[in-house]
């Protein structure tokens, strides 16, 4: 019972200090927009102006009230972090409530591979959430998940445990056919709604270790967060370049799979086979690339990368994007009936 009640203690005490810096995401659209959309003789015919002036769904400059979701501060001058999926309409306008009040927002990064988004907010003195080491999380560690369920319920938490890591998930997109896909997320059975993406993943010290991003419609206490190493790399790319720097190999490359092993006779279901080049400048290695150095060649497959094997679940891009530029790392690979290891220096 004591440990009990200790948990508890702990969780009212890590939300207490998370709760100042999350802030909800106002989603609107210019009713131009809309019936360019949906159709202006569609929008007429429904009457659907009035309805959304009785809903006050609209406001005096025609901006529509699409949705609502969620994201928190992580510095004192106004950096917010939240999901790509939140702020992927080029078109809508995205407002931030905070303490009764509201900001306007730039958007500074779209990161699709990552689904993270960077916002600012001019101001200071902020209130913000100290970021933790998603490296460090464990199975059945107590996570809490904050955020602005449904873009109306304000201070949304939910508590549970982290219940499974290096989570690969893809979910479809109205505005984006081919969906998005996830990788190495963690799973938590904090519940997590559409209004809470965007939100922080807490753990019981009251830090970020991750972004709420995602639920499996149908399935009861199936969460997924981004784990926010990930976030710190692209922040401190943010403020020092203005983008985010990602490492390469300098290869050019076919991602094998059954199909592609079937038809060319590889040794392998996996890896990444570099291309023979048959135009000047256009082989599989790039000249004085990471690979290059290395000494590896056209015909080469890599099958690992620290210990990893390259899938479509686990493509290329996204295991080096666990990496930074200028950092080792072991790769294992296949050439002429032998396996070979050998370290890389990553370049951009």
């Amino acid at each position: 019972m004591f440990i009990l009640k200790s948990e508890y203690s702990l969780t009212i005490r890590a939300v207490k200090k998370a709760l100042p810096a999350v802030v909800g995401i106002l989603i609107t659209k210019h009713l131009s927009k809309l019936e360019e959309e949906i159709g202006e003789d569609f929008i007429k015919g429904i009457s659907l102006y009035g309805y959304l002036e009785k809903a006050g769904l609209i406001d005096e400059k025609g901006m529509v009230k699409i949705s609502g979701s969620s994201g928190f501060l992580v510095s004192s001058d106004g950096y917010i972090l939240t999901n790509r999926h939140v702020v992927e309409d080029e078109e809508s306008s995205y407002t931030v409530l905070f303490k009764d009040k509201s900001f306007p927002s730039k958007i500074l990064l779209r990161d699709k591979i990552t689904d993270i988004a960077v916002l600012k907010i001019e101001g200071e003195n902020f209130p913000f959430l100290q970021l933790g080491d998603s490296k460090k999380l464990q199975l059945g560690q107590t996570v809490v998940a904050i955020g602005n369920a449904l873009g109306e319920f304000e201070n949304t938490v939910s508590r549970g445990i982290i219940s499974g890591l290096s989570r690969n998930l893809k979910t479809t997109s109205e505005i984006e056919e081919e969906g998005q896909e996830f990788y190495g997320l963690i799973q938590t059975d904090a519940a997590i709604n559409p209004g809470n993406s965007g939100g922080p993943l807490i753990d019981l010290e009251g830090r970020a270790i991750g972004i709420n991003t995602a639920v499996v419609l149908g399935v009861e206490n199936i969460g997924f967060a981004i784990p926010i190493n990930r976030a710190k790399r692209i922040l401190k790319d943010l403020r020092k370049y203005g983008k985010v720097k990602r490492p390469s190999l300098g290869i050019r490359y076919y991602l094998i799979d059954e199909k592609l092993q079937k038809e060319h006779h590889l040794p392998f279901a996996y890896g990444a086979f570099i291309i023979y080049g048959t135009i000047p400048n256009q082989g599989g290695i790039i000249k004085n690339g990471a690979a290059d150095l290395a000494g590896l060649k056209e015909g080469d497959i890599i099958l690992e990368i620290e210990n990893q094997k390259i899938t479509k679940n686990s493509s290329l891009i996204h295991l080096l994007d666990q990496f930074s530029i200028g950092e080792k790392i072991k790769i294992r690979y296949y050439r002429k009936g032998e396996i070979k290891e050998t370290i890389i220096e990553l370049k951009e």
